[in-house]
């Protein structure tokens, strides 16, 4: 795509040189960015030369993932036995309609940052519990989840000049034992519906529904609940949409079905 209102690229590789001028956005792959037209925009801030480390392990035994970590990277990140739910990681990179070569450019944060409804990132995350840790242009830092970061299809609670720092998946989570399910009209389709669930060590089930609903849906119970206060909670949560890839109610009913799929296999465990 020739984008003929940009008139100026730069890098940047510190804090400082995140500041953005009027006009510019920032870009970290820019699979979606240099996809179609940004007339909004006359400059580029490319932080993919920032000296963040894509992968760091947290206090708690936890996973911090770099913003301009790449999606394919993440899939193939080394198996650690002590996190069972990281066989998400791959299935949820596959879940983004996306060639092999946009998955070894675009980036987990930038995923997330575009918020679409079937960001497979947004599953992952969600699914997770992951914080999002952002940077303010006044040098102060800001926390939230990623559950709520994201707003609706294409939005999010990004101010103007905010960067995504990482990404913080809690250790609990990635202890946790996980299913996955996805399912769209076409063979090699946008995905239609994307839930994930995972019991973490203390019994707790958490549910998270995404590409179904324009902002995640994360449902929490204190154990793996029956079928029917799960089919009940899902069918009555808000935020289902009708586009050409699918109708509002075949979302909430394939939601459903994907979601009791995936109870029934943690609880026979």
């Amino acid at each position: 795509m020739d984008l003929n209102t940009i008139t100026g690229y730069r890098h940047a590789r510190t804090r400082d040189e995140l500041i953005l001028a009027r006009g510019e956005s920032f870009v970290a792959g820019g699979t979606w960015f240099f996809s179609e037209p940004q007339v909004a925009s006359t400059g580029i801030v490319d932080i993919s030369g920032i000296d963040w480390p894509a992968y760091e392990e947290l206090p708690d035994g936890g996973l911090r993932v770099a913003a301009t970590a790449t999606i394919s990277s993440l899939a193939t990140l080394p198996l650690r036995p002590e996190w069972p739910a990281q066989r998400l990681f791959a299935q949820c990179a596959d879940a983004l309609l996306a060639s092999f070569k946009i998955q070894h450019v675009a980036t987990v944060g930038g995923n997330v940052c575009r918020s679409f409804a079937a960001a497979s990132m947004v599953s992952l995350m969600a699914g997770l519990d992951a914080v999002a840790h952002i940077w303010c242009p006044d040098g102060t830092d800001r926390r939230e989840p990623v559950e709520t970061f994201v707003t609706g299809n294409g939005t999010n609670t990004l101010a103007p000049g905010e960067v995504l720092r990482a990404m913080d998946i809690p250790a609990h989570a990635l202890q946790s034992r996980t299913g996955f399910r996805k399912i769209a009209l076409a063979e090699l389709g946008r995905s239609g519906a994307v839930v994930t669930a995972r019991v973490d060590s203390d019994g707790c089930f958490v549910t998270g529904i995404t590409a179904a609903t324009l902002r995640p849906t994360v449902l929490r119970y204190p154990a793996i609940p029956d079928a029917g206060t799960l089919l009940r909670d899902i069918e009555s949560a808000d935020g289902y949409y009708t586009d050409p890839l699918g109708s509002a109610d075949w979302r909430r009913g394939v939601s459903a079905v994907l979601a009791e799929q995936i109870r029934t296999e943690l609880a026979d465990v």
